[in-house]
C-alpha cells in the first residue's frame, strides 16, 4: 500500500471518528438515544466500504487512471446496495425512516464520500500525463 494511502486512511479514520463523536453529541444534546439506528454499525460499513473502495481503486490506478472514475461510481453503488440491503429494512420496519435514522446512514455516508472525492480528485491531479 502507498505512503499517501496509507496516511489518508489514517485521516479519514479521525476525521470519521471526530464526526461521529460530534453526532452523538448532538443526539444526546436533543435527547434522542444515541446509540439507537444502528450508528454504530453505519460508521463501521462507511468506513470499512470507503476504504476497500479506496485501496482497490489505488491498486489499479497506475494501470487503468482513465478507469478510475467508473470505478469509483461502481464503488458508490456497491455503497447503495449494502445500504438498501443492510440499513433500509431495518429503517422502514415502522413503515416510516425518520430524521435520525436518515441521519445515522447518510452523515458518514457523506463524510467518507467527501473525502474519497477530496483524495481522489487530488491523485489524478497529481499523475504524470
Amino acid at each position: 500500500m502507498k505512503k499517501t494511502t496509507f496516511k489518508f486512511l489514517m485521516v479519514l479514520l479521525l476525521v470519521v471518528t471526530i464526526v461521529f463523536v460530534a453526532h452523538l453529541f448532538i443526539l444526546q444534546n436533543m435527547g434522542l438515544q444515541i446509540f439507537a439506528d444502528r450508528i454504530v454499525l453505519s460508521y463501521l460499513v462507511n468506513y470499512a466500504l470507503a476504504a476497500s473502495i479506496l485501496i482497490f481503486i489505488q491498486s489499479k490506478f497506475n494501470k487503468k487512471a482513465s478507469h478510475t472514475g467508473f470505478m469509483f461510481l461502481a464503488g458508490s453503488g456497491i455503497k447503495f446496495l449494502v445500504f438498501f440491503l443492510v440499513f433500509y429494512p431495518f429503517y422502514r420496519e415502522d413503515g416510516t425512516m425518520s430524521t435520525s435514522e436518515f441521519a445515522a446512514f447518510f452523515v458518514p455516508y457523506a463524510t467518507c464520500l467527501i473525502l474519497e472525492v477530496a483524495f481522489l480528485s487530488k491523485q489524478l491531479n497529481n499523475q504524470e500525463s
